[in-house]
Parts: structure tokens; sequence; C-alpha cells
């Protein structure tokens, strides 16, 4: 008996050490990955702006800014398998979240297979960023009506459920579960039971049961679960389908929060800023990008030089774009240098990661917003005009 517990403990453990290798892995390429993109995307978007409307080349580079925007779309699944995939987060219905994505689910599936959802009212706010949970339902989703060509059920229910310590999963929880009550999305079908080898490989990313290159869909689920605190339990029995549950723990806060959007009269700025990026090909499309806006762009190839060149003349400087990871110096410190100098500077963040990993390594700091990459050139000149623009307030991590 304790041989086979211990015989259970070593894959799990096992388990749990490679979903934390490859996830690193994971998020080392989306980061390159992204600012790769960020030049990409954005002379891409640079360039359609600079065109008329019945130029020859603007279908071409519309195509280009498509192809790029779906290259980081994959990158977003990258991030979301190695756990760090979490953009925009705030308390919300897991029910509501459900029911506003009913319509994009019902019209993946076919129609030889019947959705049904049974979602609980008035379930405690959950932590969530909604794209990614959107995408989270629709991997499940779309994993389970993987259910051959006859005619079958997928049914997604939410509710709560109290968790103890024995429930979480090593290997497919996150470090940050502790015992108590969680609210879950349980989604269902009616296929054909998986075996156990198959259960232990569906998180790794590329297997699949359907065909060669695909199934990246629940290594990106189980990335966004772990991201968000949780866990996901798997059950599959012999001619009763498959289940998949998810289980994320309470918001702290259970006020939903109101977001305003912030206006402009448009996108065009006057004064000098400072790029400090270790990536040539992000630092060049970020000053052909505020070139054309109408700023004056000076740069620096890593934290320690954009520190220096700022306390040069640190009075001529309307805003800073700074990098968050960078050799010699990274952002975390040149922030810190930098507003030792002069506090009052609109600093904007930008990451090939995420805005989870800036609040962990920004907690407290006055930063005037965070940029993820990759970005457009409009998107660039909005965060820029939002930071120096008249009446803007920095706000803290």
């Amino acid at each position: 008996m304790l041989q086979a517990e211990a015989t259970a403990f070593q894959g799990k453990l096992l388990q749990a050490q490679k979903l934390e290798s490859l996830g690193v892995l994971a998020g080392g390429v989306a980061h390159d990955f992204n600012n790769l993109l960020t030049g990409i995307l954005g002379n891409a978007s640079l360039a359609l702006d600079s065109v008329g409307p019945f130029s020859s080349v603007r279908p071409l580079l519309q195509q280009v800014v498509k192809a790029a925007e779906r290259a980081a779309d994959l990158t977003r699944q990258l991030l979301a398998y190695s756990g760090k995939g979490r953009f925009i987060v705030e308390p919300m219905s897991l029910s509501a979240l459900a029911e506003e994505t009913r319509q994009l689910v019902q019209l993946s599936v076919p129609k030889s297979v019947q959705l049904k959802m049974n979602l609980k009212k008035d379930l405690p706010l959950v932590e969530v960023d909604a794209a990614q949970l959107q995408q989270l339902l629709m991997n499940l989703v779309i994993n389970g009506e993987a259910m051959g060509e006859e005619a079958g059920t997928v049914q997604v229910t939410t509710g709560t459920q109290q968790l103890e310590e024995g429930d979480i999963t090593p290997g497919f929880a996150s470090d940050q579960m502790q015992p108590g009550v969680y609210v879950f999305v349980e989604v269902q079908d009616t296929g054909c039971c998986m075996n156990e080898e198959t259960k232990r490989q569906i998180f790794d990313p590329f297997f699949t049961t359907k065909f060669t290159g695909r199934g990246l869909g629940l290594a990106a689920a189980l990335g966004i679960v772990r991201g968000h605190g949780g866990t996901i339990k798997v059950y599959s029995v012999l001619n009763m389908g498959s289940t998949f549950k998810v289980f994320l723990p309470v918001a702290k806060d259970q006020s939903t929060l109101q977001v305003v959007n912030s206006t402009s009269a448009g996108l065009n700025g006057r004064g000098t800023v400072l790029v400090i990026d270790d990536e040539d090909m992000v630092r060049t499309t970020a000053k052909l990008t505020l070139t054309h806006f109408g700023y004056e762009v000076e740069l620096a190839e890593n934290g320690l030089r954009g520190v220096e060149r700022f306390k040069e003349s640190p009075e001529i400087f309307s805003a800073v774009l700074l990098d968050l990871t960078m050799p010699v110096m990274g952002g975390e410190e040149a922030l810190r240098r930098i507003q030792s100098v002069r506090s009052d500077v609109p600093v904007v963040l930008t990451s090939g990661f995420n805005e989870q990993e800036a609040v962990r390594r920004f907690a407290g700091k006055r930063l005037a917003g965070f940029l993820q990459k990759p970005f457009t050139s409009q998107q660039l000149a909005q965060a820029i005009r939002n930071a120096v623009g008249p009446g803007e307030a920095a706000w803290c991590f």
C-alpha cells in the first residue's frame, strides 16, 4: 500500500516538474516572439496608417497586420500555458461570463452536438481575465465535442464547492491554492471515455487524439487555470464520457469594477519620449511610430544607458517608455533610479509578458500605464498620449 502511494506521489511530482519546465520554455518563447511581433505589427500598422484608402498596397498591409495579430493570439496561448496569461483581471461572475460566451461556444460545436448550460445564479465573484476565461471555456467545450461522428451532449455547469487539502491535485493545481470554498465550472460530454495513458498526456502541448500538429487547447487551458490560482480535475468513465472540472478561488473583493475608458481628441502629441528597450527592432519601431505622431524620440539599449541619458537632462523628457526585462539593468531598477531623479515623469511600462508580472515586480510603483507587446502603432501612440495628456494622473500597481 505504501509502495503504491509512493509511486503515485512520484508520478504526480514528475508531472508537476514537467509542467513547470514546459511552462518556463513556453513563457520564454512567447516573450521573445512578442518582441519580434512588435516590430512586424507596429511597422505594418504604421505603414497602413500612412497610405491612402485606395492604395494598391493597402490590402497587402492589411494581410500582414492580420497575420501578425493571429501570431499574437498564438503567443497569448503560450503565455496562458506558462501561467502568465492574465492581462486585465477584475471580479466577475463565472455564470455571467459563461452565459455571455454561450453563442460563441454554440457556433464552435457541430449541429449534431447539443450544448446545455446549467448555470447557478448569485455565485461569488472570481478575479479573472474575461478573455482568458472565455478561451478556457471554448477550449474545454471544443475538446468535449471531439466525440466522433455520433450525436452527443456537452453540458456546462457552474457552482461552488468546498475543497480540502487532499482535493488539491499536485501538478494540475496552482501553488497558491489553499483549502476553502471555490467556484467551479464543469464541462461534461457524453463521448467515449479516455484511458489512463490519454489522461496522463491530455495537457501536454500538441498532444491530440484527432490529428497530428494540433492540441494546444488543453495545454493552454491548464495554464489559464493555474495562472488564476486554481486547479482542474479530469474524470472519465467507460460509456459515460469525460468531465473537466475547473476550480477558481473566490475573489476577496466582491464588488464589481467599473472600467472607464480614457478618451482623447487625437493621437498626435508633442514633447520628447525616452524609449528604453534592449530589442533594436522594438526601439526602431517605437521611434518611427512616435515621430510619425509628432514626438521627438531618444533611444537607449538597456536600463543603465537609459538612466544615464535621463540624468543628463531630465527636464526635457515628457515621458519614458520602459521595457520590463533587459540585460545590464532591468526595468525595475531603472524605474527606481529615474524616479529618484524626477518623480513626476510619466513612465509607461511595456513587456512581452503581461500585467500580472508587472504587478508582481512593480508593486507600489507609480506608473502612467502598461503596454502589452506586441502592440500596434495606434496603441503605442494612445498610451503615450494618455501619459502626457492634460489631467492624466499616474496610477499605482
